[in-house]
C-alpha cells in the first residue's frame, strides 16, 4: 500500500514534468522523451498500461523520425513497447515489433552482439505467447549456441539461453532434451549461483516437473525434497514459492503411492 501511494506521487510528479518539458523544450528534445519514458515506467508500476501504450507509441514515433530506426534509443523504444503489447496481449503487435527490432540489430550490430542476442530471446518469447514453439526453438538454439561460443559454458547468459531452451522444449512435448539441459542447468547455478539461490530453486523445481512427466517420480521427490528444505529455510514457510514446492511434492508423493498400487 505503502508503494502504491509512492507510484502515485511519482505519477503526478513526472505528469507535471513532462507537461512543463512539452511547453519549454518540445515534444522531440531528447529531456522531454525521458520524461515520457519516466512516466510509462511509473504507469506501468501502477498497471496503467494502456496509458503508458500511448506515451511509447508517441515516443517511438519521434525517435524514428528524430534519430532513425538504427538508433539505438530508438531500438530500446521498440523493445520497450513490444514488451507492453505482450502485456496487453497484443501478442502479434508484439511479435511484428521484435521482428523488426532482430532485423536492425543483426544488420547493424551483427549476429554476436548481446543487443542482438537479447532480440533473439525477446523474438522467442514472443513466439511462444503466440503458439509458435518450432519457430522459438530455431532462434533459442541460435542463440546458445552463439553464447556458449562467445561467453563460454559458465557465463550467467548461457545458463539463461539453456533455461528457456528447455522450456521451449517442454512446451514441444521434447521431455528427454528438456531433461538433459535442465540437468545441465542444475549443475551449472548449483556451481555459479549456490544451492540457495533462487534461480537454482526454480530449475529444480522445473527438472522435478520433467521428470514427472517422465514417470521418474522417484527423481522428482529427491529434487522437491531439498528444494523445499532450502525454500523454507530462505523465504520461509509462507512464502509463495515454499507452498508451491510444497504443493508439488505432495503431488509426487500420491504419484508415487499410486504407482506402488
Amino acid at each position: 500500500m505503502a508503494n502504491l501511494d509512492k507510484w502515485k506521487e511519482a505519477e503526478k510528479l513526472e505528469v507535471s514534468a513532462l507537461d512543463i518539458r512539452i511547453k519549454a523544450l518540445g515534444k522531440e528534445h531528447p529531456d522531454t522523451l525521458t520524461s515520457m519514458a519516466n512516466l510509462v515506467v511509473t504507469y506501468r508500476l501502477l498497471g496503467k498500461l494502456k496509458e503508458g501504450k500511448e506515451l511509447e507509441v508517441q515516443v517511438l514515433e519521434i525517435r524514428t523520425r528524430v534519430l532513425g530506426k538504427e538508433h539505438p534509443d530508438t531500438l530500446k523504444s521498440i523493445a520497450n513497447l513490444a514488451c507492453t503489447y505482450q502485456c496487453l496481449g497484443n501478442l502479434n503487435e508484439a511479435e511484428d515489433l521484435e521482428v523488426q527490432a532482430l532485423g536492425i540489430r543483426t544488420r547493424v550490430l551483427g549476429k554476436e552482439h548481446p543487443d542482438t542476442l537479447t532480440s533473439m530471446a525477446n523474438l522467442a518469447c514472443a513466439y511462444k505467447s503466440c503458439g509458435k514453439a518450432k519457430e522459438a526453438e530455431k532462434l533459442e538454439v541460435s542463440a546458445l549456441e552463439i553464447r556458449c561460443k562467445v561467453l563460454g559454458m559458465e557465463h550467467p547468459d548461457t545458463l539463461m539461453s539453456m533455461e528457456n531452451l528447455a522450456s521451449t522444449y517442454v512446451r514441444l512435448a521434447k521431455q528427454e532434451e528438456a531433461k538433459e539441459l535442465e540437468v545441465r542447468s542444475l549443475e551449472m547455478s548449483i556451481r555459479l549461483l549456490g544451492k540457495e539461490h533462487h534461480n537454482t530453486l526454480r530449475i529444480m523445481s522445473n527438472l522435478a516437473c520433467i521428470y514427472k512427466s517422465l514417470g521418474k517420480y522417484k527423481d522428482a521427490e529427491e529434487l522437491e525434497v531439498p528444494a523445499l528444505e532450502i525454500s523454507t529455510q530462505v523465504l520461509g514457510k509462507e512464502h509463495p514459492r515454499t507452498l508451491q514446492i510444497m504443493a508439488n511434492l505432495a503431488s509426487t508423493y500420491r504419484k508415487l503411492k499410486t504407482a506402488k498400487g
